[in-house]
């Protein structure tokens, strides 16, 4: 065998690797865990005292259908707070939350004003000392909740002691460039609900995150070296004996943006990649059931991303010295972007690299805000 053979040989090894350990965890989710039922025992009747936290950074155009979405829930009023904190707005958004409060003299709301921009962590910190609740709810602003029952669903999720915190599913109100948003929830929500029927998902959501509170006072309250503090703490809190879990029934309208959605995408890929860079260190010592689901995520987040990029470059080597074969595979792939399920996974792999990349030079702890509009018939 050539070594120009070799090097043919070892991009479709690479391309292999890359596309069958993803594709194998997806269909052994979704094969033995996805249709499998809870072992989790859920009271209907659980009526703790709820704080729900909506961190804000110039939300002018969103918070006043966010709040009401917030106020319309059934979960009884006397047992339901809301704190909204502000990162210091520039817009008007709190005057924006003060008129909505004096419209709303039952609701029970604490409007905390930061004089400094720091960070959503930050922020959601400063309001953990404002807490009087048993469960906390993050709800970011930019975001909606299906229907009217969703915090009295989430909440029954809770009531089982060995769950520490649930998030939703997500649900996007627009497909994003090319559907790729939309197919890559599609993927994205049979992978965490199978997780979280096996055991526990290391990924979480700002449209919805809750956390029994002494759980994460325990754990220190959120993260601020990091993007992905939902995603985090809950991870934390999984790695000491409790559930994280996608609650397949509770649902949320994730608003994808009108402009720069791939920089929107990228953002979030950097935060995942900072969480799963700093939790490798607890991979051995996480509870067993919830360790192999923390190794191939992190794979799949931090090392598989890089085997495409290898195997794609290799083969372009290749075609550019003549190899017919390699040339072929080439315009095989090229041709599948248009299969959807496809189309989106090369995207994902490309946000994640490109997210890497950008991670050397800066976090995004602190970010520029993305013009974002919802409709309001969610129901």
């Amino acid at each position: 065998m050539s070594a120009a053979d070799v090097l043919t040989l070892l991009a479709l090894t690479l391309a292999l690797t890359h596309f069958s350990i993803p594709l194998l965890y997806y269909l052994y989710l979704r094969s033995r865990w996805l249709n499998k039922p809870w072992d989790i025992k859920k009271d209907p009747s659980y009526r703790p005292r709820v704080t729900i936290i909506v961190p804000t950074y110039n939300e002018a155009g969103l918070i006043e259908s966010k709040l009401d979405n917030i106020f319309e829930q059934d979960y009884p009023k006397d047992l339901m707070s809301i704190i909204v904190v502000d990162s210091a707005s520039t817009d008007g958004t709190v005057d924006i939350v003060e008129r909505w409060r004096n419209k709303h003299p039952d609701a029970r709301l604490v409007i905390i004003r930061e004089d400094v921009r720091r960070g959503k962590a930050y922020a959601l910190n400063n309001a953990l000392k404002h807490v009087d609740g048993e469960i906390i709810v993050i709800t970011d602003a930019d975001s909606k909740w299906a229907s009217k029952n969703v915090l009295s669903k989430t909440v029954s999720w809770l009531s089982d002691p060995n769950v520490g915190a649930v998030t939703c599913v997500k649900r996007p109100e627009k497909k994003g460039p090319l559907d790729i948003e939309a197919g890559y929830r599609d993927f994205y929500n049979i992978v965490r609900i199978g997780e979280s029927k096996k055991w526990s998902t290391p990924i979480f959501h700002g449209e919805l995150a809750a956390y029994k509170k002494d759980l994460l006072i325990e754990i220190g309250g959120f993260p601020l070296d990091i993007g992905a503090d939902d995603s985090h703490s809950a991870t934390l809190i999984t790695l000491r004996e409790k559930r994280s879990v996608v609650a397949e029934d509770v649902e949320c309208i994730e608003i994808v943006p009108e402009k720069e959605y791939e920089m929107w995408r990228i953002r979030r890929a950097q935060h995942l990649v900072q969480h799963f860079i700093k939790t490798i260190k607890y991979i051995r010592s996480a509870p067993k059931k919830f360790r192999s689901i923390l190794f191939i995520e992190t794979w799949l987040h931090l090392i598989n991303p890089w085997l495409l990029l290898a195997a794609t470059s290799l083969l372009l080597y290749r075609a550019l010295e003549g190899s017919l074969k390699a040339l072929i595979i080439l315009v095989i792939g090229s041709t599948l972007l248009i299969y959807k399920p496809f189309r989106t996974w090369i995207a994902t792999q490309i946000y994640l690299i490109v997210s890497m990349i950008r991670n050397i030079f800066s976090r995004e702890i602190i970010w520029r805000k993305l013009d974002k509009n919802i409709r309001d018939n969610i129901y």
